[in-house]
């Protein structure tokens, strides 16, 4: 993807503070400016289709890297292997569309307004940055447990030893995991932006994986295999009788992202400059790129015509980031998968475990005879899978506590000199010891599923906090009537399953109603 020439002037960096204000909630008024024109933001003559996918398009591919991840390589997948695609597939649907749907809307906060979700939270009443506290403690909560980790770990023993790990096997296993995490480092040092660094990373990554995903299962499984496959996803159906509601949750929470917990990926869309982010700032690499300040508190824009047809411009980026990237590339991160491993335990009687998933395709693929090659091909589907998804997760658990800490103190941002860069790389080491410590406590199926219900928990709550938000915004850009009833829809779905599942957890009852 092509970088671009960030252009002199205010663009890609905060403003000065405003005489003009907006009051939003319990923090310091929003600046007011006016909202730049895309071609200003990415340094272009014209915003065209080709520039449109070379400099606009980014954040999507970002969230790719998620989401073609262990929900989909791990997860749903086992719950199809255990049960069949009908009921399942159409739960993984629902999700995935009210996913984009949520999406949009965290995206409206922080198209109009340059501030990260976390930071934006902090303005729900009575203020005092329980929001933003909130929004970090939830995502910690969900994600600390580094089964992202532990299951890239496992993929890379298989691929460099040929065995799959067993319990004598687990602390090396682990250690190949933390030598992941400090790749992911490594990654991040480099580019004059962090997030356009992953952008790339991502491309890269996710591309390679959808290719490989379609080559194997050209290959192996058959036509009807892809019917079942068709059917099981577009056909309305409940849940098979007798499904976990651990399993089921998980594979509502973790269908394309993180359900309640999606909010924590649109900092990318702040870094990359899209609407009124591009007035407030980005983190940078620390090698190859420049201190840059991130602004505290974020700046909206004025209600004027020509306002209003800009805001429509940016909005229809990231309705396509969603729907035109996102959406598909989801809904293939969970059928290639998924008819992979529906065919393998129809065709040896062996049904996936949580113990067996990480390596379960290439194990399979190697009983049945398909011989080494395939064997290998899914274990570097499967690493190259839970790895993305472990560049992601990580950067994410660092930069949205970075973002939330760097912009709720004062005192900490002028100790830091105004650099982020000066907490967000100590911090990162620091979080590697911590999930390089917690991985080694439990199987990392059992981590994942735990992080996907979580993310339902936070779809219970978060949501009532964006209808605040984004009822306060100036009227191009504030929420329409059907904004409220997606919002309401999303925690009666992933709340639904997050309940059924604490039910199942702490009582031993199944609240399910199928």
């Amino acid at each position: 993807m092509a970088e671009y020439v960030e252009p002199a002037g205010r663009v890609g960096g905060p403003l000065p503070p405003t005489e003009e204000t907006w009051p939003l909630g319990a923090r310091e008024p929003l600046g007011v400016a006016d909202l730049p024109a895309p071609e200003e933001v990415f340094a272009a003559p014209h915003i065209g289709f080709r520039q449109a996918v070379t400099l606009v398009i980014g954040p999507s591919l970002v969230a790719l890297g998620l989401s073609i991840g262990s929900g989909e390589w791990l997860l749903a997948p086992l719950a199809i292997g255990i049960n069949g695609w009908v009921g399942i597939g159409f739960v993984a649907l629902v999700s995935i569309l009210l996913q984009a749907l949520y999406n949009v809307e965290i995206g409206r906060y922080v198209l109009a307004t340059g501030e990260v979700p976390a930071i934006g939270f902090g303005r729900i009443p009575p203020g005092a940055y329980v929001g933003t506290i909130l929004a970090v403690v939830l995502f910690y909560l969900a994600f600390i447990t580094g089964g992202w980790a532990a299951g890239a770990g496992d993929g890379l023993f298989t691929l460099i030893t040929g065995d799959i790990p067993g319990d004598e096997d687990r602390t090396e296993s682990r250690l190949l995991a933390v030598l992941l995490i400090a790749v992911v480092f490594v990654i991040t040092l480099f580019g004059r932006k962090i997030s356009r660094t992953l952008e790339f990373v991502n491309w890269v990554l996710v591309v390679g994986i959808l290719v490989l995903m379609f080559v194997i299962d050209i290959l192996i499984v058959g036509w009807s295999d892809l019917g079942d496959g068709l059917e099981g996803l577009f056909r309305p159906a409940l849940p098979p009788e007798g499904t976990n509601a651990a399993d089921i949750g998980a594979v509502a929470g973790f269908a394309a992202m993180a359900s309640g917990l999606n909010y924590v990926f649109m900092n990318y869309y702040r870094d990359k400059g899209y609407g009124m982010g591009s007035r407030t700032g980005y983190i940078p690499a620390l090698l190859g790129g420049e201190k840059r300040e991130v602004a505290a508190v974020g700046t909206t824009f004025r209600e004027t015509p020509e306002n209003a047809a800009m805001w429509r411009r940016w909005w229809g980026f990231l309705k396509a980031e969603m729907w035109l990237v996102f959406v598909p590339g989801a809904l293939l991160g969970i059928l290639l998968p998924g008819i992979l491993i529906s065919h393998l335990a129809q065709e040896t009687g062996t049904a996936p475990s949580r113990e067996t998933m990480p390596t379960y395709a290439a194990d399979q693929l190697r009983a049945t005879g398909e011989g080494d090659f395939f064997f290998y091909l899914a274990l570097v589907i499967g690493f190259l899978v839970l790895f993305t998804t472990q560049i992601v997760v990580f950067e994410m658990l660092v930069r949205n506590f970075v973002d939330a800490v760097y912009g709720s103190s004062s005192r900490f941002r002028s100790l830091l000199g105004g650099d982020p860069r000066k907490f967000y790389y100590p911090f990162m080491i620091l979080l590697a010891i911590v999930i390089s410590i917690i991985i080694f406590q439990a199987l990392p199926t059992s981590l994942v599923s735990w992080a996907a219900n979580m993310s339902n928990l936070a779809a219970l709550i978060m949501p009532l906090l964006l209808m605040f938000l984004i009822s306060k915004l100036p009227r191009p850009a504030k929420a329409q009537w059907w904004s409220y009833l997606i919002l309401i829809a999303v925690m009666v779905y992933f709340g639904y399953f997050f309940i059924n599942f604490f039910a199942s957890e702490v009582f031993d009852t199944d609240l399910s109603f199928w």
